[in-house]
């Protein structure tokens, strides 16, 4: 594992680093690095063949300090931008999933001259009428004291999903992977508490001026963020292909099937 610590306003960015190449920046989301996991997935080790994978964690996740002036998303990207000052980058490709896609696209959508190509993977962020995104705080609560059957099928194709019960097993898991879960949820509050959860009404408004080539991509058995989201997220960014749906896939698309998302998000980079 390659990391390292940045030094941004007296508080700790951890980055993890791997790969060579042109650079892409990664931001995670719930079933992920820095939120689960301490260091590279599967499919994170496939893109590092072909780019600079540059992953920090977010505001109090893994080891990057909490910042307790995060209350809205608006304060998360500030926080970014601040990121790519210290990592000196001046465009780069970005690719996020789940609350990872919904920074990735406010910040190409404020400053789409950082962005060479831009990648969502079940990116949350979108008002979409009859759709809300589920509420991954209440299944985040173990039923019956201990079973997270519930969240795991939120969050994967199925509860019995062998990547889903690996990173969310009944019971206590590991316990520092429990703490990363934990600070995972803690950042998802501060920009996402606000029912119907994990949205910022003005982007919709917004993403016409996202002027990258955009891939976006849903996983068919999706249950935390409606397929329509990637609809209006495809239909609505102006260089954007049309949805790419996964099937036999969950939420976390990228850890369910590693090698065709790499596949995919390689092939949209290279063209």
């Amino acid at each position: 594992m390659s990391g390292r610590t940045l030094q941004i306003n007296e508080r700790k960015v951890w980055i993890l680093e791997t790969g060579k190449g042109a650079p892409l920046l990664y931001f995670h989301g719930f079933a992920d690095v820095h939120s689960v996991k301490e260091s590279w997935m599967p499919f994170h080790e496939k893109l590092a063949q072909h780019a600079q994978v540059i992953a920090p964690a977010h505001p109090g996740c893994a080891q990057t300090d909490e910042n307790k002036d995060i209350d809205i998303i608006e304060d998360v990207v500030f926080h970014y931008l601040e990121v790519f000052d210290a990592l000196k980058l001046t465009q780069f490709d970005l690719v996020g999933s789940c609350v990872g896609g919904w920074i990735a696209a406010e910040i190409a959508a404020r400053h789409p001259e950082k962005i060479r190509k831009l990648v969502l993977i079940g990116a949350t962020g979108l008002f979409v009428e009859g759709a809300l995104i589920g509420d991954v705080f209440m299944m985040a609560q173990p039923e019956y004291g201990s079973s997270y059957a519930s969240l795991r099928e939120m969050l994967f194709s199925s509860a019995n999903q062998p990547n889903a019960l690996e990173m969310f097993p009944d019971g206590k898991g590991e316990l520092e992977d429990e703490v990363r879960r934990y600070q995972m949820l803690r950042f998802g509050s501060r920009i996402g508490f606000k029912p119907p959860y994990f949205y910022n009404r003005s982007l919709k408004n917004r993403l016409h001026r996202i002027t990258s080539p955009a891939l976006v991509v849903w996983g068919e058995k999706d249950a935390f963020v409606p397929r329509s989201h990637g609809e209006t997220y495809a239909k609505l960014i102006s260089g954007a292909e049309e949805l790419k749906v996964i099937s036999d896939a969950g939420h976390s698309v990228h850890v369910e099937k590693p090698d065709e998302i790499a596949k995919l998000v390689l092939d949209f980079l290279a063209e």
